[in-house]
């Protein structure tokens, strides 16, 4: 079965209801009206409604029932509760007259209706920056216990080879908690998409063939990751070709459950990750799906600005796969 069959097998008749802060937006009106009409979310669109509307009649496409909400027409008292848990959730950090302003705000609408759960998750980024997704999302929503960052994953298909790659996206340099942190959150979203997660810490040193502090953390790392979850197939450090090639694994870490076997890729850091992505993406032909956002207690996926209508789409699907 293909990767997003399996997804919308997954997440059809569920009914999840998913939050697009850029309702505005062509490629976002698109993809959500698709979404409805397949039967796989219940699309909510932020912005003015009269706006929205007159994009989908120049679109040609069709609403039909649609939730739209207008963060700056909100009825006052579901604005005054939404403002109070703001403030609760903030713990004193924002004021009620902060409240105010930040809530009109697209996005930390949005993901106030996610922690309130009036949607049970949020798709954003085809306008606004990383920051302007994943900020909120921080400071409301928040990590899950025993995580203390999120992080972003890629999921990189080709025909039926698919492969987790972390953190491309998001930590610029994490330390070992926070490495050990991100590879097992990676090996969870592998299992999403019905992958036995095998997940190999990368380094330019495998098994100790080199010796310097950027090798010893992902050799904590790995240490930290086995006795957090020893249900899992993680190990490391591995180079590439280690994790990746059976011959060069069997050579180079021969008592290895991982290496030659790795489907699950954990970057030492955000430098070598976006690389990395990349070059599987333009030059190996892999389509790249994500960021796929790790780590929070709920949902909320961060689009590229130069994503299509169809990458909307199905970033959508794996938010709601998330929610499940």
């Amino acid at each position: 079965m293909e990767l997003f069959d399996i997804l919308k097998d997954k997440i059809s008749g569920k009914n999840k209801k998913i939050v697009f802060p850029e309702g505005q937006e062509p490629r976002i009106l698109k993809a959500a009206i698709r979404l409805a009409n397949d039967g796989l979310i219940v699309p909510i669109l932020l912005g003015n409604e009269e706006v929205i509307r007159q994009t989908a009649k120049e679109l040609n496409v069709d609403l039909g029932e649609i939730k739209i909400i207008d963060p700056k027409t909100y009825p006052d008292n579901k604005f005054a509760e939404m403002k109070a848990k703001f403030v609760d959730r903030r713990k004193g950090k924002n004021t009620l007259e902060q409240a105010e302003e930040m809530l009109r705000d697209v996005n930390y609408f949005g993901t106030m209706l996610v922690y309130m759960q009036v949607a049970d998750g949020l798709v954003s980024g085809a306008v606004h920056s990383t920051g302007d997704t994943v900020r909120p999302a921080l400071q409301i929503i928040k990590t899950k216990p025993n995580v203390s960052r999120t992080s972003g994953a890629f999921m990189m298909v080709k025909g039926e080879e698919k492969y987790i790659l972390a953190d491309c996206a998001i930590n610029i340099n994490p330390s070992a908690q926070e490495l050990a942190e991100i590879a097992i959150e990676s090996a969870h979203t592998a299992e999403m998409f019905d992958i036995d997660p095998k997940v190999a810490l990368l380094s330019f040193s495998t098994m100790g063939s080199a010796k310097s502090p950027e090798v010893t953390k992902v050799q904590e790392a790995t240490k930290i990751a086995q006795s957090l979850a020893p249900e899992l197939s993680i190990d490391g450090e591995l180079q590439f070709d280690a994790a990746f090639v059976p011959t060069v694994g069997n050579q180079k870490a021969p008592d290895s459950k991982v290496a030659g076997k790795a489907n699950v890729f954990v970057f030492p850091e955000l430098q070598s990750g976006n690389i990395g992505y990349k070059i599987a993406q333009r030059l190996g032909g892999f389509e790249a799906i994500g960021p796929i956002l790790q780590g929070l207690n709920q949902p909320v996926s961060d689009l590229s600005r130069g994503s299509v209508e169809e990458d909307v789409y199905k970033v959508a699907i794996i938010t709601a796969a998330q929610a499940l």
